[in-house]
């Protein structure tokens, strides 16, 4: 070999991840959960950045001076829509964003839910609501949490990703093709789990109200201490109201979540006289090595928790 080529070979080599990186289209998600979708379709193709990433509350995040500079640079930008990631727009402003934005929940029918009567901001301006103002009807974002609908978002995804970058359709296709047919797996699997727990005891109750199309699609009555935004405040009376029908109802299955304040859920627990049974996952993914790094991972662990639980067993 030519001693000139030989000695070259160690440089290009290593020149290879940083031109490959620069390559790879720009993209941004708004959350955690999205970003994992975004990632399984999008593959070596893309470069991925998450805004609000693993064990971060997406309801109250706040953007920081460096999420501009990820923006300027993104040639898509993924968000979840509902009104959940509504400080996105703020963000796409300040940053002069020329690319493509993309709402992942195109398509979907939300369901109604009833916002808190406490003040908040769960996102989209104008929803903020002081104290006297009664609850009104509100766009329930967490869609995810129905593995049916999150087809929807991986068919959202794909068709930006390849208007994008129509060079990777096929295999952005084919990644999506392969997920899917996983996320169908998975949904049968959460059905065939819940069928082992007897129809009367399908109920829980979590910190806040985010599990609404988990219950539909799977048959389990959610109850829970707040609204719709982990930053609602819940009357005494709504609590009372609460640890009234867990005693009542006998529910055993009571849990806290990654991205709210767990003294609530505790002192509920501790007032119905029943067992805090764990840590579940719903607005964010946990830490890379958590019990619910994945999307998938994150539905396999909460189905893990709920369903010994409301049997009224160990996990």
């Amino acid at each position: 070999m030519n001693r000139r080529l030989f000695l070259a070979l160690p440089a290009a080599l290593a020149a290879r991840p940083g031109a490959a990186q620069a390559n790879r289209l720009p993209v941004v998600a708004s959350f955690s959960i999205l970003g994992d979708m975004v990632a399984q379709i999008g593959g070596e193709r893309i470069a991925l950045r998450v805004i609000a990433g693993p064990d971060v509350d997406t309801h109250g995040f706040q953007p920081r001076p460096s999420d501009v500079a990820t923006l300027r640079d993104a040639k898509l930008v993924v968000r979840n829509g509902l009104g959940f990631d509504g400080w996105m727009d703020r963000l796409v402003g300040a940053a002069g964003f020329r690319g493509t934005m993309v709402t992942a929940t195109e398509g979907i029918t939300p369901r109604a839910m009833a916002g808190h009567s406490h003040g908040h901001d769960h996102g989209a301006a104008g929803r903020r609501r002081s104290h006297s103002v009664a609850p009104a009807s509100v766009p329930d974002p967490h869609a995810w949490q129905d593995l049916r609908l999150a087809q929807i978002y991986l068919r959202n995804i794909t068709a930006a990703l390849v208007a994008a970058d129509p060079a990777g359709e096929a295999a952005y296709r084919r990644n999506a093709e392969t997920y899917a047919a996983r996320l169908t797996a998975l949904d049968a699997w959460v059905r065939a789990q819940v069928a082992t727990v007897p129809e009367p005891r399908r109920r829980a109750v979590t910190s806040h109200d985010a599990f609404g199309y988990f219950g539909a699609a799977y048959g389990i009555t959610f109850l829970a201490p707040q609204g719709v935004s982990t930053e609602a405040e819940p009357s005494a009376a709504e609590v009372a109201r609460l640890i009234r029908q867990i005693r009542d109802q006998r529910i055993t299955a009571v849990f806290m979540e990654n991205m709210t304040n767990p003294a609530m859920i505790r002192r509920v627990a501790a007032e119905a006289n029943v067992q805090v049974g764990g840590r579940l996952y719903v607005d964010a993914l946990s830490a890379p090595g958590g019990p619910a790094a994945t999307y998938e991972a994150m539905f396999r662990h909460n189905v893990g928790l709920l369903v010994p639980a409301m049997r009224g067993g160990p996990a």
